[in-house]
């Protein structure tokens, strides 16, 4: 990154010198640069067969996180008394404190003043590796000021690699509406019923074998890319621990879609939210989670007005995208019958989250309450679990709140009246009588 900074000091020097008469020609900068093949930069530079004047635009792009003050140094260094010195460019944000160059810095570096010069360098915007491959890009510019007197912008991952070494979680937002799903549980805490725990290895496989099966047996141009679920169940019965597991136990990371970022009031930008979240995730290898997802994605409107049509144009952008997505999409509802059947033969795997069965209830109590503190003799798990319907997610919420009351009473064990009393709170707040 140092070697990145030299070269470019060097470069201004060089033209500034030139352009203030110090030297008669442009002097051509005397420097070795080379860069370590096994680190990312050194990798990028190879694979995309970067040349001196992409070097020169990598640098730029670098310099205000490597050295804020540097152009601003540089610049203060010939103008002592401050100039008006447009051909330059740059300019000042509202957070940044030193000069972000501009396409224009970058034209005048290569070309200086000569304006037949200047535009034959304008190919760069269009030809340069690093434009093509959308590591830097040209910020946007007022309809009446030239394009290229916008901020050369490095995008954010490729940013991330060169100085950190590793891409940050993406934040929550319109442009990506996803937060990411971790868990410390594993596979042993997920209970439930044989047959849904056989599809989901299923899944697991897919995630796990897939490139491995594409390659081996020759099926890329037969298959499809990605896989695609379906999860259908009520809540509290697994679906977002299922999903987190899977990314868990296979290295994915996975992201849970939150629908209310993403559609929108507006005619079109539910399909444009739809767009950069899909770009977003694009070779990331993550498994995305719609969750809810009838709420966006259920029967089909009649045409009766404009938005019933521009609302089945979202839902076929939607299926579009999905069966493009080389990744997993997962996407989970709580009723069956909300979903149109256009969608669900449009999935490789359909995955029923049925309620639990007393059984199930059985475990999920046994590995919910503490094995550190006692139940009074009268309390039963197998009776608590043939009598009461309760989810997993229920059965979490109860334990949490009897452990509250019981250690609040400084009781050395769990009374049965405190432990009803949270059952029959859980049922209440879910509008069930029992």
């Amino acid at each position: 990154m140092r070697e990145l900074l030299e070269f470019l000091q060097l470069v201004i020097k060089s033209r500034l010198d030139h352009d203030m008469g110090k030297t008669k020609t442009l002097l051509k900068p005397q420097m070795e640069l080379s860069f370590d093949p096994n680190q990312f930069l050194g990798k990028t530079i190879k694979e995309l067969g970067i040349k001196d004047q992409d070097l020169l635009l990598l640098a730029l792009a670098l310099a205000p996180y490597l050295d804020p003050g540097f152009l601003s140094r540089t610049i203060h260094s010939y103008f002592p008394e401050g100039a008006d010195f447009p051909e330059f460019g740059g300019y000042k944000s509202k957070h940044h404190r030193g000069i972000i160059p501009t396409g224009e810095t970058l034209l005048y570096l290569l070309a200086g003043k000569d304006p037949l010069t200047r535009k034959k360098y304008l190919s760069i915007f269009q030809e340069s590796p690093l434009f093509i491959h959308h590591h830097v890009s040209l910020g946007n510019t007022a309809a009446e000021e030239p394009f290229y007197a916008g901020p050369l912008m490095l995008e954010g991952e490729f940013a991330d690699q060169l100085l950190l070494e590793k891409v940050r979680d993406p934040k929550p937002s319109t442009g990506f509406p996803a937060e990411r799903i971790q868990t410390d549980l594993d596979w042993e805490d997920l209970v439930l019923s044989e047959k849904t725990l056989i599809q989901i290895k299923g899944l697991e496989d897919w995630l796990s074998y897939n490139e491995q099966l594409m390659e081996s047996w020759s099926l890329k141009k037969r298959v499809k890319p990605g896989y695609r679920v379906m999860f259908f169940g009520p809540p509290g019965t697994g679906k977002t621990l299922t999903a987190g597991l899977l990314g868990k136990f296979t290295g994915k990371e996975v992201y849970r879609i939150d629908l209310s970022l993403m559609v929108s009031k507006y005619i079109g930008e539910t399909e444009k939210n739809l767009s950069r979240l899909f770009e977003k995730a694009s070779g990331k290898n993550w498994i995305l989670f719609f969750d809810e997802a009838d709420a966006l994605f259920g029967k089909r409107t009649n045409v009766r007005d404009a938005h019933d049509k521009y609302a089945n144009q979202e839902v076929a952008y939607l299926l579009q995208r999905i069966e493009q997505h080389a990744g997993m999409v997962i996407l989970a509802s709580n009723f069956k019958s909300n979903l149109d059947t256009a969608f669900t033969r449009r999935f490789q795997s359909i995955i029923d989250f049925e309620a639990p069965g007393a059984r199930e209830r059985a475990t999920l109590w046994k590995k919910n309450l503490p094995s550190s503190i006692a139940l009074e003799k009268s309390l039963q798990i197998e009776d608590l679990a043939k009598k009461y319907p309760l989810t997993g997610a229920n059965i979490v919420n109860i334990v949490q709140q009897v452990g509250l009351k019981t250690l609040a009473a400084g009781n050395p064990y769990i009374k049965e009246d405190i432990l009803m009393q949270c059952i029959r709170n859980e049922i209440q707040k879910e509008g069930k009588i029992h």
